[in-house]
């Protein structure tokens, strides 16, 4: 669970990495894992520990896919499952 405390810059977290990970898969569609890390460098250097747990929860929730061939990370979107629908009352 994430749990911030009075010394936590929220910048510094995966939610914000994780963000600007997912911009730039959306405008680009498909990314390798070296431009994403430099990506992240660009923005700061402090968070380029944050890139793995960032790609980590986007792929959980089923947003982008590693290709293995081209070393690259696909936006794929959010994909309908039956896990996710809402059954009611």
């Amino acid at each position: 669970m994430l749990r911030p405390n009075k010394h936590s810059d929220p910048q510094l977290t995966i939610l914000p990495v994780a963000g600007e990970l997912l911009k730039k898969l959306r405008s680009k569609r498909s990314c390798s894992v070296a431009d994403l890390r430099k990506h992240i460098e660009g923005i700061g250097a402090d968070r380029l520990p944050l890139l793995e747990p960032s790609i980590a929860l986007l792929y959980l929730l089923g947003l982008v896919e590693y290709r293995r061939k081209t070393d690259s990370m696909e936006y794929v979107g959010r994909r309908k499952t039956d896990s996710m629908e809402y059954v009611g009352p």
